[in-house]
């Protein structure tokens, strides 16, 4: 990235371009004949008391010394995907939230609290799509009380890395000692590749089953839910139109399972679990063709799932059925 005019380096930016995606060059290093240059590129979410704050797409925070910084300027948003569906940060959150439908939820302003009896993050936290309505410590306050009074910790459900995400909010929740504690993926991909499976792995799709709701087996295998209650139930079975996968195992727990819901052209992937006495098998990929396959009849084209960022198995295993980052999710927890 270019950086320079005449030969000289520039910085061609003011705090008044705090809010937009920004390139920037320092010089760090500890002395003579050590220094070097770093360029740090993401949304400057604050330049106060001599230090910028830079969101990377990643939502990773870095904090650049005013004066380390040698050229810096404002960057055009981040071009556009050219893999998987097109879609907005706000249509997919949307989705999204509607495929993991809490027991209980009140609004906040445009933000909603969501609680479920601690089953899943997704379904016990605040998402903050817009203005809560009132200044943002009270509204953190008021999520503290919320979240307290059930016995649940107080977690905000932020996202970063694609037009119109929340790295502002990312940084006013970290001024406020609120760390991110679950970083995760959101993906896309097209619907279609997904229901081709062809060959011998025909063979495993066809053991597939699929059902509308979820039997104490199919729990038995999907370890997030622990000991299983009616908020558990009422979770899983949330969405427009739900599907329930499993493979028939031998001691009568699947030996694979998934969830699906269908929600207008998008399918949500999720609950994709395999015995470890059953992996390499292509299993995963036959349940979630086999759901697939459903949702295309259902009228579906485009896909979705959420991978932490830390599932490197996972994430190699999407990545080569076509699901491509669209932009990443944090639950932020106060400390």
């Amino acid at each position: 990235m270019e950086f320079t005019a005449g030969g000289r380096f520039e910085v061609r930016m003011t705090r008044a371009d705090v809010g937009k995606r920004v390139s920037v060059r320092q010089l760090t290093g500890g002395g003579p004949g050590t220094e070097k240059f770093t360029d740090t590129v993401g949304v400057l979410t604050s330049w106060d008391n001599g230090v910028l704050l830079i969101t990377r797409r990643t939502g990773e925070s870095v904090r650049i010394p005013e004066a380390a910084v040698v050229a810096g300027k404002v960057v055009p948003a981040a071009p556009a995907r050219r893999r998987g569906p097109a879609a907005t940060f706000e249509e997919l959150t949307r989705v999204c939230a509607r495929a993991w439908q809490p027991v209980e939820s009140e609004p906040l302003g445009q933000w909603r609290l969501r609680a479920s009896s601690g089953f899943t993050r997704r379904a016990n936290s605040v998402l903050p799509l817009g203005d809560p309505g009132v200044p943002l410590d009270e509204a953190l306050a008021r999520v503290r009380r919320w979240y307290g009074e059930r016995g649940l910790p107080p977690y905000v459900q932020t996202a970063t890395g694609a037009e119109g995400t929340q790295e502002q909010l990312c940084a006013e929740l970290e001024k406020r000692d609120w760390w991110p504690e679950v970083t995760a993926e959101l993906r896309v991909g097209a619907l279609a590749r997904l229901g081709d499976q062809e060959g011998p792995g025909e063979s495993a799709v066809s053991r597939v089953r699929l059902d509308r709701s979820c039997d104490p087996p199919w729990l038995q295998r999907y370890q997030r839910s622990g000991v299983p209650g009616p908020h558990v139930l009422h979770v899983l079975s949330s969405g427009p139109s739900v599907w329930f996968a499993s493979v028939p195992g031998e001691t009568g727990v699947p030996a694979a399972i998934g969830r699906c819901v269908v929600d207008g052209r998008w399918a949500g992937f999720m609950a994709v679990e395999v015995d470890p006495a059953h992996r390499r098998q292509g299993l995963a990929t036959a349940v979630m063709t086999a759901l697939a396959r459903r949702a295309l009849e259902e009228g579906a084209s485009a896909a979705w799932l959420q991978v932490e960022s830390d599932n490197d198995a996972a994430r190699a295993l999407y990545e080569g059925m076509g699901f491509a980052v669209h932009h990443r999710y944090h639950h932020f927890r106060s400390s």
